[in-house]
């Protein structure tokens, strides 16, 4: 296996799960990677198979995701617990400075992180996420997220990804929505795929949804903190009047817009990948 599975308790003592690839040991910057609001550690795996040869790489599933456990109270999914989360992720695996690599919601917590832990952090890397987010997406997130689809084969799974996404990624083939299926879903023992969050993650988020938060504060809280922000030019979430707005309020920010992709970029396209190697040779080679 490239990576090691761990567990560790959170401050309520709930089992949350991470994947650790990499020597604990590299005298480089680790990172954390923090997913999408239904996603998990399998979406940054091509990306820390990159990374781990020169440096710890941490991918969390956040409470109610992959094989992170439930939270018997819904309430619990929101963003000061999975704050809560990731701290003591940080503190039990003695990683007291990373740079943060943020999907989507996993972008939301990293600026969030640049207000509440901000020597934790030596850079961040958002993906297709900023202080402003765009209704039309959000209506579109919505529109799935809160559905529980019945178990399917490995056929039927991409068949359902690609009917979703397929704006997103309008020049994947069959193996690469096969292999987003693989991604997304749970394998049981008989072989099918089923969800792989609770579905309650999705409720609350909707009614959290319901009273927008501003989070250009948190984006400001970056201010001193290298970053790098990564587009999707078909995003309906990161608008491309929110991004050039984000450059002007912190001017030294480094952007990619990514041709053909919605949201979210996979993080493995050779723009991405040349940005995120460009931008760790800057800012990821010691640790602090």
């Amino acid at each position: 296996m490239d990576y090691q599975e761990q567990r560790f308790r959170a401050q309520d003592d709930l089992e949350l799960y991470y994947r650790d690839y990499g020597d604990r040991g590299a005298e480089t910057t680790p990172i954390l990677c923090l997913a999408g609001l239904t996603r998990s550690a399998p979406d940054f795996h091509e990306l820390a198979l990159h990374l781990c040869p020169k440096r710890r790489v941490l991918c969390l599933d956040l409470r109610g995701r992959g094989q992170s456990a439930y939270d018997p109270d819904p309430k619990n999914y929101n963003p000061a617990t999975y704050l809560s989360d990731i701290g003591h992720l940080l503190n039990v695996t003695a990683c007291h400075r990373v740079i943060v690599i943020g999907t989507s919601l996993g972008g939301i917590l990293t600026m969030a992180l640049g207000a509440a832990r901000p020597t934790a952090l030596a850079g961040v890397i958002l993906n297709d996420i900023g202080p402003e987010i765009d209704p039309t997406g959000v209506a579109r997130i919505g529109g799935y997220a809160g559905e529980t689809p019945a178990a399917m084969d490995l056929e039927q799974a991409a068949k359902h990804q690609k009917q979703l996404f397929s704006a997103a990624y309008p020049d994947w083939d069959e193996a690469q929505w096969r292999a987003e299926a693989l991604r997304t879903f749970r394998q049981r023992e008989d072989g099918m795929l089923v969800q792989n969050y609770d579905p309650a993650v999705a409720d609350i988020a909707t009614e959290q949804g319901d009273s927008p938060v501003d989070f250009w504060p948190y984006f400001k809280s970056l201010s001193h903190i290298p970053a790098l922000a990564i587009r999707g030019a078909l995003s309906d979430i990161l608008s491309a009047e929110t991004f050039a707005r984000m450059a002007e309020e912190k001017p030294d920010l480094i952007q990619v817009s990514l041709p053909n992709r919605g949201h979210v970029p996979q993080l493995t396209e050779p723009a991405c990948i040349a940005a995120i190697d460009d931008f760790l040779e800057s800012h990821g080679q010691a640790k602090h």
